[in-house]
């Protein structure tokens, strides 16, 4: 006499149920997460105090305007192209590498705004920056 509960072919499991194991590892990962981002691992340190300051001083930056009728200005000053040129060389020789802000009116001649690059380039300054609205 033998005592048998359920169906005569049912078979035993086959497959292993990963859900369990699957929620487990993501609360690991959630609280490793939350755990990682609390703790800072520094090492503390108490520094100490200085009145030192970083002087560093400002790069110059000199204004090439040009206008409408192909007019040259150093900042405010209207300057010939050969003085243009002797300034620049003067700016180059003097070592402090200034940078050159180019304006030029839309209606001017691209040959002035090629021949300022020109002068520029000759004197070796090479920081040299577009400026428009």
């Amino acid at each position: 006499m033998a005592f048998q509960l359920g169906d005569d072919d049912a078979q035993g499991m086959n497959e292993m149920n990963l859900i369990p194991l699957i929620d487990v590892m993501l609360v690991l990962m959630i609280i490793f997460l939350l755990t990682a981002t609390v703790l800072n691992p520094t090492v503390p340190l108490d520094l100490p105090k200085t009145s030192a300051t970083v002087n560093e001083t400002p790069p110059e930056v000199i204004q090439i305007s040009i206008d409408k009728d192909a007019e040259l200005f150093w900042d405010d000053k209207s300057i010939s192209m050969e003085a243009l040129q002797a300034r620049l060389q003067q700016e180059a020789n003097a070592g402090k590498e200034p940078s050159i802000q180019l304006r030029a009116d839309k209606d001017s001649k691209y040959d002035t705004v090629a021949q300022v690059l020109a002068a520029t380039s000759q004197a070796g300054l090479t920081k040299i920056a577009f400026v428009n609205q």
